[in-house]
């Protein structure tokens, strides 16, 4: 990728930033994740070509064109919360999405930045979601892992912190939070 072709993207994940809270591609990889899709299946649901995702994934394409679909993001965000907290299970989830897949309309998208469990209070897994996201949307995790191997000498801590939440995969950033409370 060329410098041009790097600075378009970044502007469209800049963008994308600020007309859905977060990049598209943190945002459809945590639904993938929380819901147990593919991208293909993730694409058939909010009614997209599977290149088209791919795109809006890349930051090759920025804006999601078709109002419908932003109200299908939306309801998976909404889905994928319940799922993690339990109140939904994944058979009834998979019912839930043919019917957000047949759904019309055209909300606007909300940076929603937690969702919370029957409780009222968030979920671990979406405690997490949002740290990765964060540390995410401020480097890449070549430049997390950077860091913290600049760190590691005086903060192993910190360093492993941003090893987990910044570069980590899921699983493991939750086992590091459980273990880390009280």
């Amino acid at each position: 990728m060329d410098t041009a072709q790097q600075e378009a993207t970044a502007r469209a994940r800049e963008l994308q930033r600020s007309w859905y809270g977060e990049p598209l591609g943190a945002l459809f990889r945590r639904l993938i994740d929380d819901l147990g899709l593919n991208q293909a299946r993730l694409a058939a649901v909010l009614g997209l070509s599977a290149p088209m995702l791919s795109q809006l994934m890349s930051g090759q394409r920025a804006k999601i064109g078709n109002p419908a679909v932003v109200q299908r993001v939306q309801a998976l965000q909404e889905l994928a919360g319940q799922v993690a907290d339990g109140s939904v299970s994944a058979a009834e989830a998979t019912d839930r999405m043919d019917e957000i897949k047949k759904s019309q309309g055209g909300s606007v998208l909300t940076a929603n930045s937690t969702t919370t469990g029957s409780s009222g209070a968030p979920t671990v897994r979406r405690v997490v979601r949002e740290i990765q996201s964060l540390l995410r949307s401020v480097a890449a995790a070549g430049d997390i892992l950077e860091a913290a191997d600049s760190l590691a000498p005086a903060h192993p801590e910190l360093a492993e912190f941003l090893r987990v939440y910044g570069a980590g995969r899921t699983a493991d950033a939750v086992a590091h939070y459980e273990s880390h409370q009280n």
